[in-house]
């Protein structure tokens, strides 16, 4: 019973993440451009010295950017007169360049505007920042900076925030389905790694062959594209990435967020064995204890019994009436652990019983069971009825065991 093991693809250049976009801007705006130094590393700041006591890495972190917003130069950004006029000794390690503003543009880019220059025209200072240099920014990152910041060095340094190495989930993750019983169709998200593994080879190809970094940006755009819609197919500015029949494709994020997603559909509410829901209505000709349950419902739900010398000779009949006419049987478990379905018994008539078998027959008039509305909100939302098999469809309750459950007939399931 494995349930398979994780694969890798390894990028030919890094992309960013659609999840972390916005925690790498935090860290861009907070280093410098060119040499990745901290912008408000003065050691003279008392600002400084009060963020870095902060002991939580977020909200230092938060501090910090706070602290940077205000820089244009890398260093103090204070420039020491010529003639030496200014006496106070400048603690200016940075390599004093101008920062540029960043933002985030349509879909997962970054655009970055440089401030106009003297003399310098306004072409050419919006440009999008390519996630590979984002990567060399963040790999300058010192292990002291990357530690005030909030980062890990080992386990979380900041140029992970960019994917280089794809995970590739186990089938068990992505099962194939047999479209009209013969031909395989597969899951979404194999088709996503089929993309992202085509335009990687092809970027490899490309780059082998020394291709013009301009020709290439087309095809790290494309593999952008597959590497975030595989993560998340709902990101705003960018089109969603759609099957051959026109259905947008459910990316991992689509698979866990919401009331049908992982969490609260799968895990925090299963269905279960043993249980069925359908409408409610009243009958006035039933005891409080009592509950109507459609003849339907009563062939479907079975209950174990175990045979003896007490009761053979009904559960007998009972398999004798088999899975299709009430009250009957639906299988019946041997001493030795075996099943029998009898279903795809011939003659039941000719079933051997022994003490010590078990039946599992459907429930019938007498049986107890529990019977709940949700939302289950004290413990008399859940309560033990007895079994009266009626006609029709919708469980039946008397009027009276309405207020305990906050029932009323409009519609109500239990």
């Amino acid at each position: 019973e494995c349930p398979g093991h994780f694969g890798h693809i390894e990028l030919a250049r890094p992309c960013y993440h659609v999840g972390f976009l916005s925690i790498t801007l935090r860290v861009l705006r907070c280093v410098c451009y060119h040499c990745s130094r901290l912008l408000c590393a003065d050691q003279n700041s008392d600002a400084f010295k009060n963020a870095l006591k902060n002991e939580n890495p977020r909200e230092r972190l938060v501090e910090i950017v706070h602290l940077c917003e205000k820089k244009k130069y890398c260093g103090s950004g204070d420039k020491v007169d010529d003639d030496g006029e200014d006496k106070q000794e400048k603690v200016n390690s940075g390599c004093g360049n101008m920062q540029p503003k960043y933002r985030k543009g349509t879909g997962v880019k970054i655009e970055i505007e440089f401030p106009e220059r003297d003399g310098g025209s306004g072409e050419d200072r919006k440009q999008y920042l390519s996630a590979l240099r984002v990567h060399e920014i963040f790999k300058r990152i010192s292990e002291k900076d990357c530690r005030v910041l909030g980062f890990d060095t080992k386990y979380s340094p900041p140029d992970w925030l960019l994917i280089q190495v794809l995970p590739v989930s186990p089938p068990a993750v992505r099962p194939f389905v047999l479209m009209d019983g013969m031909r395989p169709s597969q899951d979404d998200l194999t088709h996503k790694v089929y993309d992202i593994m085509k335009t990687n080879n092809a970027l490899k190809r490309q780059e082998a062959r020394g291709v013009p970094e301009h020709v290439l940006e087309e095809l790290v755009e494309l593999l952008q594209f597959h590497v975030t819609t595989m993560i998340d197919n709902e990101v705003t500015g960018q089109p969603q990435a759609k099957q051959e029949s026109g259905k947008p494709i459910k990316g991992l994020r689509e698979r866990l967020v919401g009331k049908a997603g992982r969490v609260r559909g799968n895990l925090m509410g299963k269905r279960c064995d043993f249980s069925a829901r359908t409408v409610i209505g009243g009958d006035p000709n039933l005891s409080i204890d009592e509950v109507g349950v459609p003849r339907s419902i009563a062939l479907n739900l079975t209950y174990p019994e175990r045979v003896t010398k007490f009761n053979l000779h009904r559960m007998k009949q009972l398999v004798e009436n088999g899975p299709n006419e009430h009250p009957g049987a639906k299988t019946i478990i041997r001493d030795d652990g075996k099943q029998i379905d009898l279903r795809w018994v011939a003659r039941t008539s000719d079933m051997n019983l022994e003490p010590g078998y078990i039946v599992e027959r459907h429930i019938c008039n007498g049986d107890i069971v529990l019977f709940n509305r949700q939302p289950s909100l004290h413990k008399m939302s859940m309560m033990a009825h007895h079994v009266v098999i009626l006609p029709w469809s919708t469980f039946r309750i008397n009027l009276s065991v309405t207020s305990p459950y906050n029932a009323d007939f409009d519609g109500d399931e239990m």
